[in-house]
């Protein structure tokens, strides 16, 4: 077995501690009266309706609109992309073609306070057509509109005065491009105004002809710049774009979880709890590859919490429901499963009496095989959840669209654990035993689960 440094256990051990640390408890500052999120952890994540509850709404087309199945489906499409722009996968959408309405059911966000539900509701309704101005008045020449956007996302930019303020960057398609840049040119050190239906949201002087297609929208001056929540509300509408109609709100009202207030408490405790005996399991039956297992164990855990609270920036966050928690209390017990079998494969070749590394070479070896064939089943099982029970809610004509929610959030909690599994309880479970082995004081084979050599 070729060796592995001493000092890799340690370096893998506290970089495991450290992501267990930051995907639970995350990692925030303040700039002002400003709460900033370096890191995601626990409090961030947006718990399913199940758990936490949420908000039910029935919209209909304001003004007497009639509108035409043609024209709901806008509507609907449109609602549904707000709502996954907004990182929110346990929602319902209830189309009535005959009445012209609309019913949507999603859950509170992670940082909710105050629990309106009629406030909830209201950037799904809107309307958001934005639309670029020369000069500062909503009179001014229409220079570029929502159409001429890519995409938009929020940011952060340091000012001047060395603090950090949140904008709203906006990225053009290859029309809006040209447009955008014969815009400054012919607007050189004059104002763009930018507004979002009849509000003046940013109004800046141009300094240069941006050519490149990019831009930033800051806040209007006097009111502080943006919070990082009307910068998210903002970019989710602009992605979104805008209803073929306006929407009134017919009738709103609060979901009750359906497993009770201290829901939540009791499943965290429950998990502690599990935990707990878990090692204590591991420690007793297999000691030192026991010991390393739980540690990969917890790297495991907290990267399926950092696929679903977005610890990575890059990756959007998600919504946990009831089977989403499922999904990822079965993919740890897979991954103490591959623990298991490798600790076992080890145990029984120290038993036939080879060297402490030529069993730990061919016990791993011998149990990879077994684990990489559970998994990979159980991630096509979980693929094929995604696909079909997804956002596009391909089978929600079949089996409902509350139904279609639920079975995607197991399907991707899942896969996300199954995946962590191959990196910490496969890779670095594996790299951490060979390093560990290698300390003069712990070669005693019955560390292992052998019996010591004569």
């Amino acid at each position: 077995m070729k060796r592995v440094g001493k000092w890799v256990f340690f370096v893998v051990f506290i970089l495991i501690l450290f992501l267990t640390y930051t995907s639970v408890f995350g990692i925030y500052g303040e700039n002002g009266d400003y709460k900033i999120t370096y890191i995601k952890g626990i409090e961030d994540i947006r718990w399913g309706i199940d758990i936490k509850g949420g908000v039910e709404a029935v919209f209909a087309p304001a003004d007497g609109v009639d509108a035409n199945d043609e024209q709901m489906n806008a509507v609907k499409s449109i609602i549904d992309l707000r709502l996954v722009n907004q990182n929110v996968t346990d929602y319902e959408l209830y189309p009535d073609f005959s009445n012209d309405r609309i019913t949507v059911r999603f859950p509170w966000k992670s940082d909710e306070e105050n629990y309106d539900p009629g406030e909830a509701i209201k950037e799904l309704a809107s309307t958001a057509q934005m639309v670029f101005r020369g000069g500062s008045n909503q009179d001014g020449e229409e220079l570029l509109t929502g159409k001429d956007v890519k995409r938009a996302y929020v940011s952060t930019i340091e000012t001047s005065n060395g603090n950090h303020s949140i904008v709203v960057n906006l990225e053009f398609t290859d029309e809006g491009k040209t447009k955008f840049s014969e815009a400054t040119k012919k607007y050189l050190n004059q104002t763009i105004s930018i507004w979002m239906d009849d509000t003046c949201i940013s109004a800046p002087t141009v300094n240069s002809e941006i050519t490149d297609g990019s831009c930033y929208i800051e806040g209007g001056s006097g009111d502080g710049g943006f919070t990082a929540e009307d910068a998210t509300a903002l970019a989710n509408k602009i992605n979104a774009g805008a209803l073929p109609f306006n929407l009134k709100i017919e009738s709103y009202g609060t979901i009750s979880p359906s497993l009770g207030t201290y829901a939540l408490t009791a499943m965290g405790i429950a998990s502690v709890a599990a935990l707990c005996f878990i090692f204590l399991f591991m420690i007793i039956m297999y000691r030192l590859p026991g010991f390393v297992a739980f540690i990969a164990l917890l790297g495991q855990l907290s990267v399926s919490i950092m696929a679903v609270s977005g610890y990575f920036s890059v990756f959007a966050s998600f919504t946990m429901t009831i089977p989403g928690i499922a999904g990822m209390i079965l993919s740890i017990g897979m991954g103490v499963d591959a623990n298991i079998i490798t600790a076992e494969r080890i145990k029984d070749e120290l038993w036939t009496g080879k060297t402490l590394d030529g069993c730990i070479a061919k016990g791993t070896k011998s149990s990879l095989s077994a684990i990489i064939d559970g998994n990979i089943t159980i991630i096509i099982v979980a693929v094929i959840l995604i696909l079909v029970f997804g956002p596009a809610n391909i089978f929600s004509s079949l089996f409902g669209v509350s139904t279609t929610g639920l079975i995607y959030a197991f399907g991707y909690t899942l896969l996300v654990g199954v995946i962590a599994n191959f990196i910490m309880g496969v890779f670095a479970s594996r790299l951490m035993l060979r390093s560990v082995s290698g300390l003069k004081f712990l070669r005693n084979r019955r560390l292992y689960g052998g019996k010591k050599k004569s």
